[in-house]
């Protein structure tokens, strides 16, 4: 596909199709998805629907030998025609047939039109063939008999007519009436009965140059995610048994060793098992400086090793890894369409027969009603049809956003889609979480205060026990100090998160808590005594927790997490760009005030993830609301925001949850992510404008006969190109400079 006329063609085709629901196309990824009643419509049918609108369809991934047996997954891929039956553009037509409920189709060029240039693609030979003959007919009109250059020019004019009056009439056949290639083939045909061939003849020819035009902007925007895609290598050294041997990469389970050598790239999702090394992580995250990576360290599949040899063990199967899941959430974000886009649908809908109408009554009315010469009308009501041609206007808002989502990928801005681009781009207020995602993540334990006589190592190992099972930095930081100090942890069950408070676990066959020191004197565990010291750490900047048995406070535990180093600076952009920052975080109100005082942001502190909820609903009353977090308790809050956004390093959770990403764990990209859709909806607005005015302006010259046929075809040509050229210069913008 080239356009969303393409998509929508295809979308109209389906929908009408009994059993078949929840449609979605995406024109840059090429895939189709539905839900399919096989009681209803068969699947061969909806592969004959498609077909029969000039598209192939096949199975994702490896194609089955054609006779119709399931495919791995029940995905099916299909191959675009470029509106043309003939099978020698090198598209495979056979295919598996795919699963009964929820079934996927690509289409598009498949793996063998990849980086085709654009003269070997049928609409490009077309092109050259149509081109060729509107320069032959033209020496014939200048240089041969008289009368022949007339035969000559409407020749040229069917070679490149035919393929489009077929599609116009699948697409008619199908239901389909008002479509470009319906308003060109009567354009031209009307062109040619009233004698105006040279005219006919070139509207065609820059017609085809449109669609290659369109065709070589769609390869390029598709350039971003098969760039994605291409990051992977293609096999890994897999160890086994003291042996190394090749094998493909994306045939490696969880659990396997590979081996890393310096100078190539991570075949998988991983853990450093052996090794020291520095990682360049740019493809995946767009973090240009090289990190230090070691034993016990995760790195992403796509990071190309810089130093040493690395012995990784895989943590993800090649379907989950890093990239195949950007390339996952790229995909499917197209899906999820803008509210200006569905307007623009709708718009188009009425907008098609509308401009027949006109053109009809431009025809007859003053013909019948003044007297006026019959060609000279009929000539301005086909120029009037070929200038309500929508495809500039069609395309208008998805090319930007594909372009925006393409640009946001390479850079590790993930956004799920059309919708969520435009809600970012009316965002007033930006809500952070604390732990992790405004500081580092990396908090360590500064004091054991001993409450109850315990010593303080044993009251440290008794922490880590109960924090043992537990993800949250704060449990990683007093395992962590109890690793260094070389603790016996004793081991702990029956393990349970209390949401906003704390962990609890039985040690030795008693329960303990680890929680805040609120929680601790709610529970009559610790007296005011122990309260003031818990407040003359937290005074410090410091999170404290409360160790306790069942009505006796055994210790507090300080830790300190440093704000990220760009957080400062984060904080200066988002306010230049209108928009307040406030945190809110579970923690005490004084670490919170520490923090945030620094930042010179506003704070609510001591939230519960339902207190973040109302908080966010609280903050929606004044405009759009965009949550950062990177923790399951963050993930109600972040569902209810306008724009939820998880940290690259946060939980699968809060990433599944999130309308977006930003993967570098950098808060500056927050307010790059901001940037990036208010330049986006900017050029939608552009596009719009373009496409609407150029229409308008020639639309008036040609009811007034100051403008022809071969005028108006270039009025809707260049503003197709104009388009798609203003929507490819997102692909080079850069939403990290302020």
């Amino acid at each position: 596909m080239d356009c969303a006329a393409c998509a929508n063609r295809i979308r109209g085709a389906v929908e009408r199709l009994p059993g078949v629901a929840d449609v979605e196309l995406a024109v840059m990824s090429e895939k189709l998805k539905l839900n399919l009643d096989e009681t209803a419509t068969s699947r061969e049918t909806v592969e004959k629907t498609v077909r029969a609108l000039g598209y192939g369809i096949g199975a994702t991934g490896k194609m089955q030998a054609s006779g119709g047996g399931c495919c791995p997954g029940g995905a099916c891929h299909c191959h675009c025609d470029d509106d043309d039956d003939d099978d020698d553009d090198g598209h495979d037509h056979d295919h598996a047939a795919g699963h009964s409920h929820s079934h996927g189709h690509s289409h598009g060029s498949g793996p063998e039109d990849e980086g085709r240039a654009w003269y070997r693609t049928a609409k490009g030979r077309l092109v050259l063939l149509s081109g060729a003959v509107l320069a032959l007919a033209w020496g014939v009109e200048l240089f041969g008999p008289a009368g022949l250059g007339t035969w000559a020019f409407g020749l040229a004019c069917l070679i490149g007519l035919v393929p489009v009056a077929r599609a116009a009439g699948r697409a008619l056949r199908m239901g389909q009436p008002f479509t470009i290639e319906g308003l060109m083939t009567i354009a031209a045909i009307g062109a040619l009965l009233i004698g105006a061939t040279q005219e006919a003849a070139l509207v065609v020819f820059l017609f085809a140059v449109g669609e290659v035009l369109e065709g070589v902007a769609a390869d390029r925007a598709r350039d971003g995610i098969r760039a994605l895609s291409a990051l992977i290598p293609r096999s890994a050294m897999l160890e086994e048994g003291g042996t190394l041997r090749e094998v493909p990469a994306d045939s490696l389970t969880p659990g396997q060793i590979v081996l890393v050598r310096p100078g190539e790239r991570v075949p998988a999702d991983g853990e450093i098992v052996e090794g020291v090394s520095s990682l360049d992580e740019s493809p995946v995250t767009g973090e240009s400086i090289p990190q230090g990576r070691g034993p016990g360290d995760a790195v992403p599949a796509g990071a190309i090793n810089t130093e040493a040899a690395l012995r990784l063990r895989v943590s993800r199967a090649a379907a989950d890894n890093t990239i195949a899941r950007i390339v996952r959430m790229v995909e499917e974000a197209e899906a999820a369409r803008a509210p200006t886009e569905r307007f623009i649908d709708r718009f188009s809908r009425w907008y098609m027969p509308a401009v027949i109408a006109i053109a009809a009554l431009v025809i007859v009315v003053p013909p019948l009603a003044f007297g006026e010469d019959w060609m000279r009308w009929i000539y301005r009501g086909l120029s009037i049809l070929l200038i309500g041609c929508p495809c500039a206007l069609v395309i208008s808002v998805p090319a930007s956003i594909a372009s925006a989502l393409s640009t946001g990928a390479r850079r590790g801005l993930l956004m799920k889609g059309g919708a969520v681009v435009e809600a970012t781009a009316h965002v007033r207020s930006v809500a952070f979480d604390k732990t992790g995602t405004l500081t580092l993540g990396r908090p360590e334990v500064t004091d054991v205060i001993s409450l109850d006589g315990t010593p303080k190592d044993e009251a440290l190992a008794l922490a880590a026990a109960v924090e043992a099972g537990s993800t949250h930095p704060l449990a990683r930081a007093v395992n962590e100090a109890a690793k260094a100090a070389s603790l016996s942890v004793p081991s702990a069950s029956a393990a349970t998160v209390l949401p906003g408070r704390g962990v609890r676990a039985e040690v030795a066959g008693e329960t303990l808590w680890l929680t805040s020191p609120l929680h601790a004197l709610e529970a009559g565990a610790l007296d005011t005594t122990g309260l003031a010291g818990a407040e003359a750490l937290e005074a410090e900047g410091k999170t404290t927790v409360a160790l306790f048995r069942a009505g006796r406070a055994i210790a507090l535990i300080a830790l300190r997490d440093e704000p990220r180093p760009d957080a400062a600076e984060a904080m200066r952009q988002l306010r230049a760009l209108g928009i307040v920052p406030v945190v809110l975080t579970g923690d005490n109100p004084r670490t919170a005030a520490a923090i945030a005082g620094g930042l010179g942001i506003e704070y609510r502190a001591r939230m519960l993830p339902e207190d973040k909820l109302a908080a966010i609903r609280d903050m929606s009353a004044s405009g759009g609301v965009m949550m950062i977090g990177d923790g399951i308790n963050d993930a109600p809050a972040l569902k209810q925001a306008t724009v939820g956004v998880a940290m690259g390093s946060g939980t699968d959770v809060a990433l599944e949850t999130a309308d977006a990403a930003i993967l570098r764990d950098r808060v500056c990209d927050v307010a790059a992510q901001i940037r990036l859709a208010r330049a986006a909806m900017a050029n939608v607005r552009q596009n719009v404008g373009l496409a609407l005015g150029l229409k308008a302006v020639f639309l008036v010259t040609s009811v007034a006969g100051i403008t022809g046929l071969w005028p108006a075809i270039m009025a809707d040509t260049g503003a197709t190109v104009l388009v798609t050229l203003n929507a490819l210069r997102m692909l080079r913008y850069d939403p990290s400079r302020p």
